[in-house]
């Protein structure tokens, strides 16, 4: 065990270049997945049952795929249509597009909850499409922040996936470690200890944010 966590540390800045991957992976894929949903949650309200129909189809859709079965599609399968990207890129483009739609979900779950005058005042107004989208979100995300933030611990937690398709993060770091000096419980309890403190810091700071905006009210 000693002699395990011994190797570890001296493998320190292999695990270290993982960890940051896994940092800049999933803060990439959470800033587009929340643009991105953001747009499927306005299709998922729009008052045209064709586009909110398209919306629900692509939300079910990736629901209900495993998200290592989206990696699979994009790294190999995307090229065969004319499409090639490394393996970064994929990563990021799969972790975008599949938790853009839970984040879209999760939004318009938070509209439901809106009291309903806020959306009635934007209407009475004038305010349609994209200008009711303004008046409407900044409460509907202040209000799924702690879901948002659940869905962002998801996350990094999928960000090890990628392993499949060689991506240098957390996971392929400790597996890299293990292989070569055979020290599997070392390394990969060290590797759930990275992952447990990303997720405590994303946790803390969904806390700090609930407190802030609970004293602004």
């Amino acid at each position: 065990m000693t002699s395990g966590m011994e190797i570890v540390w001296q493998q320190r800045n292999v695990m270290l270049h993982g960890l940051a991957t896994t940092i800049e992976l999933s803060l990439v894929s959470l800033l587009l997945a929340a643009l991105l949903g953001t747009g499927i949650f306005a299709a998922l309200i729009h008052r045209a049952k064709p586009v909110r129909f398209a919306a629900v189809a692509l939300v079910d859709a990736m629901r209900c795929i495993p998200f290592m079965l989206v990696a699979y599609l994009l790294y190999y399968g995307a090229p065969s249509a004319g499409l090639t990207m490394d393996n970064v890129t994929v990563g990021i483009v799969a972790l975008s597009l599949y938790h853009a739609s839970y984040m879209a979900e999760l939004l318009r779950g938070a509209w439901k909850e809106l009291p309903k005058d806020t959306v009635d005042a934007g209407i009475a107004f004038g305010f349609h499409g994209v200008g009711l989208l303004r008046i409407v979100l900044p409460p509907v995300v202040i209000a799924a922040v702690p879901m948002l933030g659940n869905q962002f611990i998801q996350i990094i937690k999928d960000s090890a996936f990628l392993i499949i398709i060689a991506v240098e993060e957390l996971t392929f770091s400790a597996n890299a470690i293990q292989s070569i000096y055979y020290v599997p419980f070392a390394s990969f309890v060290c590797a759930v200890l990275c992952y447990w403190m990303l997720c405590l810091m994303v946790e803390g700071g969904v806390k700090a944010f609930s407190v802030k905006t609970a004293l602004r009210r």
